[in-house]
């Protein structure tokens, strides 16, 4: 008869122990997730995505648009969405846990985070608060927006998304985000 396997827990102070490795570390309800840096491709659809958002977001001051962002609910929980937009804080605070209203957390599907980002984080944002989560998918050339877990729309031109606060409507134009990036799948 085996042992039955036990899962170290951590918090999220815990995660200011781990090393600087560029690797991303994050706590979904105290068990560690560990994903490797991203690649170029990866990294260049979340800076076009944040930028189209930051400029959108920035002249009146509607948002704040962080690359890469944190879902802190200390202590068992704090994920790392690649692009997290949230109310203006005033003033302005170093601490994630601070950060309440969490509009949008967008994550790039990489091959080593695909399954987490679909499968667990999604639908942890949307608990959590999250009020819509997109999962651009690079290898197809689409985005998955869900604002109720385990539902999604796909999206394949563009994205209209109307901010929570003072309805301004984003226009994300998926064929500017994927240029120049040939489909996988």
């Amino acid at each position: 008869m085996g042992m039955a396997a036990t899962i170290p827990h951590y918090s999220v102070d815990d995660l200011d122990r781990f090393p600087s490795d560029g690797n991303r570390y994050e706590l979904l309800d105290g068990v560690l997730l560990v994903t490797p840096a991203p690649g170029v491709t990866h990294q260049l659809v979340v800076m076009r995505i944040a930028s189209i958002l930051d400029n959108a977001m920035q002249p009146g001051g509607h948002a704040f648009v962080v690359a890469p962002g944190a879902v802190a609910f200390p202590p068992r929980t704090q994920l790392e969405p690649d692009i997290l937009v949230v109310p203006p804080i005033r003033p302005a605070s170093d601490r994630w846990s601070d950060v309440t209203g969490h509009w949008l957390a967008v994550e790039v599907l990489s091959r080593s985070s695909q399954v987490y980002d679909r499968e667990f984080k999604r639908d942890a944002y949307l608990a959590l608060g999250v009020k819509e989560v997109w999962l651009v998918n690079k290898n197809s050339l689409s985005v998955h927006v869900s604002r109720v877990p385990r539902v999604e729309e796909t999206l394949r031109d563009a994205i209209v998304w109307r901010t929570p606060i003072a309805g301004l409507n984003v226009f994300v134009d998926l064929r500017t985000v994927f240029a120049g990036i040939a489909p996988t799948e």
